[in-house]
């Protein structure tokens, strides 16, 4: 019955309805109060020259690592989002019965790193034609997802979006599956999941990408620069 539920008649994941989540809990998880890498804080308020996007890549383990090695970027945490239930565990997450994506927040500082090349890492880091899934790990909670904090980095990354797919048509793949929108709540994942790969050298981490370059041009890296629109870089 439980298969049933949150699995199709094609045994592929589906999601969840907001009345069949489950009711979640109204404490958000306990986390530490520093990154265990670059030792700054995980949670808000962050100051105010700072941007932030969330992003869904698949097991956010590996994920979480690729960006806070990126120079520019200030801090990143793990967690849930784009579902119903508040503050999940990690557990409820992986049954399929939250509409919660494993997500990265990304926290950067703009005059170091541009969100063009957040993008790309984005893009070129996991496979965004796969739907409800990132290579062996299956389910909704594994679905790629790139939410956006602010109207800028929504038109950026919908300019981004249309030029990787085109690139990955030219390259004989699929269509992109992602789930682009503006930021929902997003709740802490437990401690133990934050900076794991930094904490667990040797463990998992599931990352890939298609191997196409995500073609990031000056329409992106110029919105801001022309009003929030892009312009064609031929």
């Amino acid at each position: 019955m439980f298969l049933d539920q949150i699995f199709g008649p094609a045994r592929t994941p589906r999601m969840v309805t907001a009345d069949q989540a489950l009711p979640g809990r109204p404490d958000p998880m306990p986390i530490a109060t520093a990154h265990f890498v670059l030792g700054r804080p995980l949670a808000p308020p962050f100051p105010a020259h700072l941007e932030e996007v969330m992003v869904g890549m698949g097991c956010f383990w590996g994920a979480e690592r690729k960006f806070w090695q990126l120079p520019g970027v200030w801090t990143t945490s793990v967690g849930y989002q784009g579902g119903f239930t508040p503050n999940p565990t990690y557990q409820e997450a992986c049954s399929g019965k939250t509409g919660h994506t494993e997500v990265v927040r990304v926290v950067f500082d703009p005059s170091v790193v541009p969100f063009a090349r957040l993008l790309q890492v984005f893009w070129e880091n996991h496979d965004p034609t796969q739907a409800m899934r990132q290579g062996n790990d299956v389910g909704t909670q594994y679905r790629s997802a790139l939410y956006t904090t602010t109207e800028a980095h929504a038109i950026q990354a919908a300019d981004s979006l249309q030029r990787y797919q085109a690139a990955l048509w030219a390259a004989g793949l699929g269509d992109i599956c992602t789930e682009l929108r503006p930021a929902p709540a997003y709740y802490f994942a437990e401690d133990y999941h934050q900076q794991y790969l930094a904490k667990n050298p040797k463990g998992y981490c599931g990352i890939g990408g298609t191997g196409v370059s995500c073609p990031i041009g000056a329409g992106v890296l110029e919105l801001t620069r022309f009003g929030g629109h892009p312009r064609s870089s031929g």
